[in-house]
């Protein structure tokens, strides 16, 4: 069979997967070593206190093929070690694993680079489900403010060109969450749905801060919610207005001062929540200039000669 002459690169995110690793690799150097002549595994050891990368040299024993192994300092999570690692990767194309899983279907692999051949610069391999109640919320939140025409999905693994890590790369050298930041980068994104959910989990070291950041930086849902309660605040101070004179003009007896006293009140929280929504403004603008470095994002230049 003739195989590709891209030269990919695989990027595994370890911490403590002693006994999945082993398996994985295998399944995964398989498929690489029966369709691309050139490519290499990266694997990222996120501070494991098992023996997830004797396990990985232990396996590299029994094959031969490029295989890298970067240590980090401390546990840093999957956004970071998964950075570093695809900083060393010198392929055409990135896999990106933060999971152990090629969910039973290793052909998965190819299909997703067939994908990339069309045109795309991402790819991710997503179920067709999303299971959680909370990472369903999330994705819903996020994909209402995020300024993308491709939404961000659960995947189990994703491709990504060379093109697409350089123009990441040069509007932040270290993203916070890189699915928003590739769907973010204006160019192609696809997707090749498989059956089922992904059922191995991402070993994050802290989730709920990583969906903040990722909220304040990629969507404009404070600014929306600081918005919304300053007109919310100011319907209220509108209606104990109109309500003030009303009572002050009705003969019928009622709490002396209730009603200014509930004026004042609305219209405060009224000016509290204006100023916010003008801070969150200008914290949203030096975001822009500052972390999203590039103001225009192109998605291809095709040249036409005769």
């Amino acid at each position: 069979m003739n195989k590709e002459h891209n030269f990919v690169s695989a990027v595994v995110y370890l911490h403590n997967m002693q006994r999945q690793i082993a398996s994985f690799l295998k399944q995964l150097q398989g498929e690489l070593e029966a369709n691309f002549e050139q490519y290499e595994i990266i694997c990222v050891n996120d501070a494991s206190t098992d023996e997830s990368v004797e396990a990985v040299r232990q396996f590299a024993k029994e094959k031969t093929f490029p295989l890298t192994i970067v240590q980090m300092s401390t546990w840093q999570g999957p956004e970071l070690a998964m950075t570093a690692g695809i900083d060393v990767a010198i392929g055409d194309f990135v896999f990106e694993f933060d999971r152990l899983t090629l969910c039973d279907r290793p052909a998965l692999l190819m299909e997703c680079y067939r994908k990339a051949l069309t045109g795309c610069d991402v790819v991710s391999a997503c179920p067709e489900k999303t299971v959680g109640g909370a990472k369903k919320m999330f994705y819903r939140w996020f994909n209402r403010s995020f300024d993308s025409v491709y939404p961000v999905r659960e995947d189990a693994f994703r491709l990504v060109s060379r093109r697409a890590l350089n123009r990441v790369h040069a509007i932040s050298a270290t993203p916070p969450y890189r699915k928003a930041a590739y769907a973010a980068s204006g160019l192609k994104v696809g997707t090749v749905c498989f059956s089922g959910s992904c059922k191995v989990p991402v070993p994050e070291k802290d989730p709920m801060a990583k969906a903040l950041d990722s909220l304040a930086l990629y969507t404009h849902v404070a600014y929306k919610f600081s918005f919304g309660f300053s007109v919310l605040m100011l319907l209220a101070t509108v209606f104990f207005a109109i309500y003030s004179v009303v009572i002050y003009l009705s003969p019928v007896h009622q709490v002396e001062g209730w009603t200014s006293t509930m004026l004042v009140i609305c219209f405060c929280f009224f000016g509290v929540f204006f100023m916010l929504t003008l801070v969150i403004k200008y914290l949203s603008l030096l975001v822009d200039l500052i972390f999203k470095k590039q103001r225009y994002l192109v998605e291809g230049i095709e040249k036409i000669q005769k």
